[in-house]
């Protein structure tokens, strides 16, 4: 089942496997243009069914990070059009999940110094990268967040509009919208975060306004068949709280996103547990919710795990992160039951082919 082939009315993917959206800051972070380097990344990795590609700001303001890709104008996209005809060459499949980090951010990182956007002023207690005295990436807190105004909050949207009709432009097959992991959507979702009074806040309809909105945008320039979007139930990165009702909150999302034909609900479970649990209820809620394919993340290594959550319908499609880092060619290994590379850590975020594109394959 994992190696066989999916489709939907407007897709197919030649497997089951997915390559999961994985931050490696290889742009400058001047231009934020893709560039030669990236394109033989991905172009090693498109044996997977489905590439979702690292998280790509939709905004200067959008950024949270140093030297992350991004799809904001037309130089970038230029860059993108070089990485998807190099997936497409090598006979895959790829999305960009584009990303507004929101509070997890720095002044440092804007061209105007302006301050990270948030759903309230409540900082993010984590640390993200920015340039040093000598240009180098350095830790530093997360900066203090100014809440978004209704007027900015419709930017916002049209920013991952933009940059959804950029994606297309680009040559991807898709989008996914990124809205897990504490970033900008996720705040908004929170009420730990999101102490808002207006449309945005307070009842849940109003704290997933802004998402919904946004799929609503996408879905003008991209057919929702080709949208995916991203949550992670239980997830308490980036300074987040966990939700106080998971089994109401995530079924809701998914209902509503059934209801716009959405193709695509990940989900991406950050302690790797919960999720490879066949008791557990949150999958098959989600499954009664939405009819499109769900897309199961987190710990998968093995064939036999993928295949166990497959089988149990609990999902549709594996993505699959950290082991696509040093194993160019994961798929093929899955297929064999072979041994898998090492990743390096320390060259997970950074600059040239050092752990990057010099992974060995079989």
């Amino acid at each position: 089942m994992l190696f066989d082939a999916y489709s939907n009315s407007a897709l197919t993917f030649a497997n089951r496997i997915v390559m999961a959206p994985m931050t490696r800051c290889r742009a400058d972070h001047r231009d934020a243009v893709p560039n030669d380097l990236i394109a033989e990344y991905y172009r090693q990795r498109a044996s997977a069914g489905l590439i979702i590609s690292e998280g790509v700001p939709v905004s200067d303001r959008a950024r949270g990070y140093l030297n992350t890709p991004a799809l904001w104008n037309e130089a970038q996209a230029a860059g993108w059009k070089q990485v998807t005809d190099a997936a497409h060459g090598a006979g895959g499949r790829m999305f960009a999940q584009i990303w507004h980090c929101g509070r997890v951010a720095h002044a440092a990182l804007h061209a105007d110094g302006s301050a990270p956007a948030g759903a309230s002023i409540k900082p993010a207690a984590t640390q993200t990268t920015i340039p040093g005295p000598d240009g180098k990436p350095v830790a530093a807190d997360c900066g203090q967040p100014q809440a978004l105004s209704i007027q900015e909050i419709r930017g916002v949207v049209a920013e991952f509009a933009h940059a959804a009709k950029l994606a297309m432009q680009a040559g991807f097959d898709g989008v996914e919208i990124h809205g897990a992991n504490g970033y900008l959507l996720d705040q908004f979702r929170c009420p730990a975060v999101n102490n808002r009074n207006d449309a945005y806040g307070g009842s849940l309809a109003n704290r997933y306004r802004l998402l919904l909105e946004v799929v609503d945008a996408v879905a003008a320039e991209v057919s929702p068949e080709r949208i995916a979007v991203r949550q992670s139930p239980y997830g308490l990165g980036n300074g987040m709280v966990a939700d106080p009702e998971p089994l109401v909150t995530y079924p809701w999302l998914a209902r509503e996103l059934n209801q716009r034909g959405i193709g695509f609900l990940h989900i991406y479970c950050q302690t790797a547990d919960w999720i490879h649990d066949a008791t557990h209820s949150m999958m098959p809620a989600l499954r009664d919710a939405f009819h499109g394919a769900l897309i199961a993340c987190g710990g998968f290594k093995t064939a036999a795990a993928c295949e166990a959550i497959l089988a149990r319908r609990h999902a549709d499609l594996i993505a699959i992160g950290k082991p696509f880092i040093s194993n160019p060619d994961l798929v093929e290994r899955l297929r064999r039951a072979a041994p898998l590379n090492k990743w390096d850590v320390p060259t997970f975020y950074g600059s040239g082919a050092r752990g990057y594109t010099d992974y060995p394959t079989l």
